[in-house]
């Protein structure tokens, strides 16, 4: 290095983040080996003498958002089951996290921008404050209101929680790039895999919790979750910290950089992950629990006369002034199961922490072994196509097998198991490429400005999801009067369906990402070649090209080239 060069060093623990006339570059005190090819012994050994203070940041970060993840994910089961039982429309509570998720939106830019000036931690805590004001919020939550009260004064409390949960979870998701080195592609792919699987795990056992709290007291419930941030998260984040932790180097970040226009390849993955997580939320955030708790069309009504509700199908009350079988909600339909409360959350509970596993595992056990690791674009372009196929069977199943037309509860439940366990294992692994094709294409002096851009496009997918299933499930099923609701059946199905187009047009638009490097294997097989040179001279807005070329090893270590 010379004196006439600019240069500009950070220190991040043991590793130093290097500017030198615009090319970044992460150098470490020792060699950073890919701990995946050490044994635990010696990785013990390692992470107890240099390189723990440069990971000190990952696991600080990674512990406080994991526990922040366990109270987002039992802040949405307790607000829809307790609006469930209030009576209120899948459209309804749709519209209770539409600010949830556009908050969101808004949030993941403002934090890009907050967290590249003024670092990581001051970002997290702020999330975490919001957190608790938003259960703070909750308790006020007073079941004599009208509806249209209940309804704005809950979406103005899960708005504080969209804020929240982006402002976290920017922290957990950018620490992964500070302290991986540039030319450690493979070993980046297997902490954000890490990362992003043990979050969705996590924020699975929230969704129990709160389910299963909720059965206990609704306000017991928000105690306990309000606990986990103050005694755990906030001060572990306020404690382990440093206050430089993600700030750009070389200058302030500005509002350009939060909308990296510049960065084509962050661009087009960014507006493929809103139709990726658009083709979940159409059918999993709402409908799916709603009709899980639904009746059965079939025992309600006039012609089913009760004294208590256990007279009634599962799911189902005795009307106390008709003296007839009702819906607990007719505003929620009917056609599905009639699980308990309880049941509900164990069911998304498992989704959830099934996705999260494999998430974890997805270079080990997936692309790994098929030369995919790490991904490209082909890789997601795959993988977005099979995500396709569980959804268009459910709706082709929904509208014209008997099994759903009877209203057959066993056959119901093992084709929605099914199904929804194969979703959660296909949509998995495309989740677990996208979180790192983001950390791969943003700029390094800039991370957290690009992730926050990209992550803006993930919250605005789940709005029009969200909000978009509320109108399919609460206004395509036949109406079979006051008693049943709408058929859930068929609102369920056309949710699927709606998941089906967004997961195509998802995949169709990550086909315009410019990144052909290494083509594509399936195993032994090469699916797509690579474009040799080219792409290697892709510019990510500062320089940033490329990631870890020289690294195409495996998941397992095994040094398979995905150029051959």
């Amino acid at each position: 290095m010379t004196t006439e060069e600019s240069t500009s060093i950070t220190q991040i623990g043991n590793s130093e983040i290097v500017r030198q006339d615009g090319d970044y570059a992460t150098k470490a005190t020792m060699e950073d080996p890919d701990l995946s090819d050490v044994n635990d012994k010696d990785e013990a050994r390692m992470c107890g003498g240099c390189c723990s203070a440069s990971l000190r940041p990952f696991v600080v970060l990674s512990a406080a958002y994991l526990a922040f993840t366990v109270t987002d994910g039992a802040l949405r089961t307790i607000t829809l089951l307790h609006a469930y039982n209030m009576s209120f429309s899948a459209l309804e509570v749709a519209m209770m996290f539409s600010l949830y998720e556009l908050a969101g939106a808004f949030t993941n830019l403002a934090a890009g921008l907050a967290g590249a000036r003024w670092g990581l931690k001051p970002v997290v805590i702020i999330g975490l404050l919001f957190q608790i004001l938003t259960y703070g919020m909750l308790y006020g939550w007073d079941s004599s209101w009208e509806k249209r009260t209940a309804i704005i004064y809950v979406t103005i409390a899960q708005m504080f929680g969209g804020i929240a949960k982006d402002l976290t979870k920017l922290g957990g998701k950018t620490v992964t790039k500070l302290v991986t080195p540039e030319d450690k592609s493979t070993r980046l792919f297997k902490l954000v895999s890490l990362i992003t699987g043990m979050k969705n795990s996590l924020k699975g056992v929230g969704y129990f919790l709160g389910s299963a709290l909720l059965t206990w007291s609704y306000g017991a419930a928000l105690g306990i979750m309000i606990g986990i941030i103050v005694l755990f998260a906030l001060p572990v984040t306020v404690f382990g910290l440093e206050g430089n932790l993600g700030m750009a180097k070389s200058k302030n970040a500005t509002w350009s950089d939060v909308f990296v226009l510049d960065n084509s390849r962050l661009n087009w993955l960014s507006l493929a992950r809103l139709f990726l997580f658009a083709s979940r939320d159409f059918w999993f955030e709402v409908p799916l629990p709603f009709y899980l708790r639904s009746p059965a069309c079939g025992g309600l009504g006039e012609d089913f006369v009760c004294e208590e509700d256990v007279d009634c199908t599962h799911g189902a009350i005795c009307d106390a002034v008709g003296g007839v079988c009702a819906n607990l909600n007719a505003g929620g339909g009917c056609g599905g199961l009639g699980l308990s409360r309880v049941l509900v959350g164990t069911f998304l509970a498992a989704y959830i922490i099934l996705y999260g596993q494999v998430q974890s595992w997805t270079p080990q056990l997936v692309t790994g072994p098929l030369g995919q690791t790490p991904p490209n674009k082909f890789t997601e372009v795959l993988w977005g196509m099979i995500n396709c196929i569980p959804t268009l069977v459910m709706a082709i199943v929904m509208y014209v097998s008997p099994t759903f037309l009877d209203e057959s509860r066993g056959g119901m439940a093992g084709w929605l198991i099914s199904s929804i366990v194969i979703f959660a294992v296909i949509f998995a692994i495309n989740s677990s490429i996208h979180s790192y094709l983001v950390v791969k294409y943003a700029a390094s002096d800039r991370v957290a400005a690009s992730v926050g851009f990209y992550y803006m496009s993930n919250a605005l997918g789940r709005l029009f999801g969200t909000i978009g299933s509320g109108f399919i499930y609460t206004y395509v099923g036949e109406n079979f009067g006051e008693y049943a609701g709408a058929n859930g059946t068929a609102g369920m199905a056309m949710c699927f369906a709606a998941g089906t187009i967004s997961s195509v047009v998802a995949a169709l638009i990550t086909t315009k990402i410019d990144d052909k490097e290494g083509g594509l294997r399936c195993g032994p097989l090469i699916c797509a070649g690579s474009s040799g040179k080219g792409d290697e001279e892709v510019d990510g807005g500062d320089g940033e090209g490329k990631a870890g070329d020289d690294e195409q090893k495996d998941a397992g270590g095994e040094g398979v080239d995905s150029r051959k």
